[in-house]
């Protein structure tokens, strides 16, 4: 009976060859990778240039995701509200909770107008902000929370100004490209914002958690003056975010602070703000003359 006609792959040399030069080019490639990866974990700022360039590079496309994404939720609340109570009832929710947000806003807002108007004597007046633009896109599974919105510096963004949301306050961007920025969500671990709680001032820094939720400790010792439902917003220390702007509310006590929810959820926001920094705001209004009587 004849042998059965079956090759073996190290029958044939060039199959040999070719095995052999699969596993270089796969090691080869795993090599790289994991150089790749530790220059970049080592020095995160040298790649800041290719990401803005990057993100310059997909934020048309991240737009009209985005748009696509706005556009999938409307419907989908609709559609709940019509099965719940009606979309008017979803719509009246959501016009309701800015609407609460913005009331802590005013009351935290004119107590500092009050200081300011003493301390430095200036009229009462709003930020106009830097640029109105989509959030195009955001981080929910990463341990650094970071977003991209669709204006560079060709609209006059620049590192270190403040981004909101109608809701709050969303983070300060970080990297600047011609069309697109990124930005630093309070929820990171990197974040640090100055805060306060809006019905009496008590001082407080609001650090992210890396899971969407925020830390906020006391700046003095002693007995813990939070409670659940308490309205947090910025102070205006470090001259970065103006005051008065709304930044979580208190969920649960800790034995330094408290834990808050962000009323901004990246996730669920359309359009922010970039605002520009309060300090240079402020050096800007000091510069000009005064009116004519």
């Amino acid at each position: 009976m004849a042998a059965p006609n079956i090759r073996r792959p190290g029958y044939s040399r060039r199959e040999q060859y070719g095995n052999f030069a699969n596993y270089v080019v796969a090691f080869v490639g795993v090599g790289v990778g994991l150089i790749l990866l530790a220059v970049s974990s080592g020095a995160e700022q040298r790649f800041a240039g290719l990401r803005t360039l990057a993100g310059d590079a997909g934020a048309p496309a991240a737009n009209v995701a985005a748009s696509a994404r706005t556009g999938s939720i409307g419907l989908w609340d609709t559609l709940t509200g019509y099965f719940t109570k009606g979309a008017d009832v979803a719509q009246l929710k959501h016009e309701v909770a800015e609407a609460r947000v913005k009331l802590a806003e005013q009351d935290a807002l004119r107590e500092e107008n009050a200081r300011l108007k003493a301390i430095l004597t200036l009229t009462e007046q709003d930020q106009k902000p830097v640029a109105i633009t989509r959030l195009i896109g955001s981080t929910s599974s990463s341990t650094r929370r970071f977003a991209m919105i669709g204006a560079g510096s060709t609209h006059g963004v620049h590192v270190g100004m403040g981004v909101r949301s109608p809701l709050g306050l969303v983070g300060r961007v970080v990297e600047v490209g011609l069309i697109s920025s990124r930005v630093l969500l309070i929820t990171d671990t990197e974040s640090t914002v100055p805060v306060r709680r809006a019905s009496d001032g008590v001082q407080a820094y609001a650090s992210g958690r890396g899971d969407g939720t925020i830390q906020i400790r006391l700046s003095t010792t002693g007995v813990n003056p939070l409670k659940p439902g308490d309205a947090i917003v910025t102070t205006g220390s470090g001259g970065i975010y103006r005051p008065g702007e709304a930044v979580a509310v208190v969920v649960a006590l800790t034995p330094d602070g408290a834990l808050a929810r962000p009323l901004s959820d990246p996730g669920q926001t359309d359009y922010v703000t970039v605002e520009p920094i309060y300090q240079e705001a402020l050096q800007a209004e000091a510069g000009k003359p005064g009116e004519q009587n």
